[in-house]
């Protein structure tokens, strides 16, 4: 199975992002492929200031940093808004060095079509 997540939480919303982190990283555990779309405040989370800050409630939680690299190294796919990353002045350096990209509104149409299920977390 593709599954895919959109987020649009960020730093405001820690445990609801976490979460979102949390579904991609377990189904490629089991064996799945996982690519997420980040959206409107999400795209905050890229952000060096954020990835070692944002925690959720609960035992799994775990440093975004973990998370991201995990499903990285896994084989996921993490997009970005590139209208939210403009809207919030966020550019290429904010994620320098990482394996995500950034992608238009027709990245995210794409990747819902290529996909067996779709999760939101907005």
């Amino acid at each position: 199975m593709h599954l895919m997540i959109h987020l649009t939480h960020g730093p405001e919303a820690p445990t609801q992002a976490d979460r979102a982190f949390l579904i991609a990283k377990t189904a490629l555990r089991d064996g799945h492929q996982a690519s997420m779309f980040l959206a409107g405040s999400a795209v905050q989370l890229v952000k060096e200031e954020h990835l070692d800050s944002v925690l959720g409630v609960g035992v799994t939680a775990t440093e975004l940093r973990n998370s991201v690299n995990e499903i990285i190294e896994r084989g996921g796919r993490i997009v970005l808004s590139q209208v939210s990353c403009g809207a919030r002045g966020i550019t290429e350096k904010d994620f320098l060095g990482k394996k995500i990209e950034l992608g238009s509104p027709s990245v995210l149409v794409e990747m819902t079509d290529a996909c067996d299920k779709v999760i939101t977390y907005g």
